[in-house]
């Protein structure tokens, strides 16, 4: 392709809109443009980019006997609105859908993803034991009304996705599957060059058992991963377990009523009484469906809302409304802000308490009346727990669960999620198999994603330098940059034009530079596209005995000669 024919504008500043490195040098470069927020067009570069990472995420998941196929985006809304036998919120609560009427009055919505449809579509298929296992998949346009599309095209609304879903007899097939996507995702990580590992995650709005996201290693990465440096437990700041550290186990002392005016938070209160944040008691009000949920943590420690709603979820507590319970609510509970604790707490309200409490005696905790707190706070003396659980926010230093191991925190970006799914779509839409006894089974599932839109970013983010993009060869645009310089010189011209032929009709992907322009525009733009090959034919390189060959990782060009350039760069590709 010849520049002066393509539609290749490049910026020379970085736009004001710009939100992570990535956005920048894809906007930068003329790979992509935004047409409102988080929605974005795609030029031909990217286009390209797109393909070659399409193409492999199609070899790897045909490589372990993926079959694809294509599901309606349009999906009828009351396949969202069924809620699980459990009691559970339905998908629709959970999940930030752009819904839509018909002409007739039907309500639907934009898939943003294809748990339900592929459901019914295996349940007509499917009859016997025989007909399983299956691996379908799917490279599509998903759809989310995120609240707040951020990073360019680390968080959209409308981004292409693949999804694949496994059907197995019994868990020990699920493992297979869900071991041999797994491993396929490996091998498409790494055949496009991205730094990652795999970590426990929760499973959110997807549901299912176990999950694990590959996350890719950067600073613009909105996620934070635990991770231990001892036995390699690593998991999501949103599920990280640790251990919790352990007080000095004391004789129970008297309560004991002190003044501490205006000590709202564990700070102004391990100043004034001189205690360690361990020895005091933390509480946390939310609120869900009219009712008041009081949490009670040590004082040292964060609450973790992903572990809190999980907690919610499996007592049957409706928490799509869940917040933290605003002044009203509190007055109305008889709670007040700052120095609450669970003692004398009615049946009202659900308490629930972290683990950490079990761990020491004595805490220093709310008198439940302004400017006052209560010495020497014990369970079950002092206050009943309605559910004890791990509800607390790993942090960097802690312990590992695993091992005792230091846990360090690390910051990246999803690139994938996997799911072990279970029963959980098969029970809701009646998905059986006839087992080997002749008996009707629910179907076990697993799902597996993975944003390709969000994979193109996250390559950029990795790797990239002041100049600009730094493509690997596997999925860069063209493999070869090739700038024309001194053109208006009828020899170099034809020099130039000569090695363009040559290459194309080698199979080289090269993108010509033959613009009638200066060489600086021509270096910076061949630098801020990213293309890993440049190559210079100028007066001055044939000068010097042929054409100037640089990689775009590297500082140093070397000199090939003309009748040796098409050979050398192959060998380079």
């Amino acid at each position: 392709m010849r520049v002066s024919h393509s539609l290749v504008r490049t910026l020379r500043e970085a736009p004001r809109d710009a939100e992570s490195k990535s956005h920048e040098l894809l906007l930068r470069a003329g790979f992509i443009r935004q047409l409102t927020a988080g929605v974005y067009s795609f030029l031909p570069l990217a286009n390209r980019v797109l393909q070659k990472i399409t193409a492999i995420v199609r070899e790897e998941m045909d490589h372990i006997g993926g079959q694809e196929i294509t599901m309606p985006v349009l999906q009828p809304r009351d396949l969202w609105d069924v809620h699980p036998a459990d009691g559970g919120p339905a998908r629709a609560e959970m999940v930030p859908l752009f819904s839509l009427t018909d002409r007739k009055e039907r309500e639907l919505v934009l898939g943003p993803t294809h748990e339900e449809v592929v459901t019914l579509l295996v349940r007509e298929f499917v009859r016997s034991y025989r007909d399983l296992p299956q691996l379908l998949y799917q490279i599509g346009v998903k759809l989310r009304d995120e609240a707040r599309p951020r990073g360019g095209l680390l968080r959209t609304r409308e981004f292409l996705m693949k999804d694949l879903y496994s059907f197995d007899v019994d868990q020990e097939g699920l493992d297979r599957s869900y071991q041999a996507v797994k491993a396929a995702y490996h091998a498409i990580f790494t055949r496009c060059g991205l730094q990652y590992m795999a970590i426990e995650a929760d499973s959110g709005a997807i549901g299912g058992k176990d999950s694990e996201e590959f996350l890719a290693i950067t600073d613009a990465g909105e996620d934070i991963a635990l991770v231990c440096g001892q036995c390699g437990y690593a998991a999501n700041g949103e599920k990280a377990e640790f251990r919790r550290s352990e007080n000095m186990q004391e004789a129970q002392a008297a309560l004991e009523e002190v003044y501490t005016p205006d000590c709202m938070t564990i700070a102004d209160l391990t100043t004034l009484l001189g205690v360690s944040a361990d020895r005091t008691m933390k509480v946390v009000c939310y609120s869900t469906s009219g009712r008041i949920v009081l949490i009670a943590i040590r004082g040292d420690l964060d609450v973790n809302e992903v572990k809190l709603t999980n907690v919610l979820r499996r007592m049957g507590v409706d928490t799509k409304n869940l917040h933290l319970a605003i002044a009203e609510e509190l007055v109305q509970a008889g709670i007040v802000a700052g120095f609450t604790s669970p003692v004398d707490k009615d049946d009202s309200i659900l308490i629930i308490a972290d683990t950490s409490l079990h761990a020491g005696s004595n805490y220093v905790a709310g008198a439940n009346r302004r400017d006052y707190h209560l010495r020497n706070v014990n369970y079950p003396r002092d206050f009943r727990v309605d559910v004890w659980d791990d509800i607390a926010s790993a942090f960097d230093g802690a312990q590992c669960a695993r091992c005792g191991g230091v846990l360090h925190t690390l910051r990246g970006s999803e690139l994938s999620h996997i799911f072990k799914l279970g029963h959980r779509y098969s029970t809701l839409f009646d998905a059986t198999f006839q087992d080997l006894q002749g008996q009707e089974q629910p179907i076990l599932m697993g799902c597996y994603g993975l944003g390709i839109h969000r994979l193109l970013a996250l390559v950029v983010e990795q790797q990239h330098d002041e100049k600009g993009i730094i493509w690997p060869m596997s999925i860069a645009p063209y493999h070869v940059a090739l700038l024309g310089l001194d053109l208006d010189k009828s020899d170099i011209a034809a020099s130039a034009e000569q090695l363009y032929a040559d290459l194309q009709a080698a199979g080289v992907e090269v993108l010509f530079d033959d613009r009638l322009e200066s060489a600086g525009v021509k270096f910076n733009d061949a630098d801020l596209l990213g293309i890993p090959l440049r190559v210079v034919v100028s007066k001055r390189s044939i000068k010097h005995g042929g054409i100037e060959l640089k990689l775009r990782s590297q500082q140093n060009n070397r000199i090939i000669p003309l009748d040796q350039a098409v050979e050398a760069i192959l060998q380079e590709i």
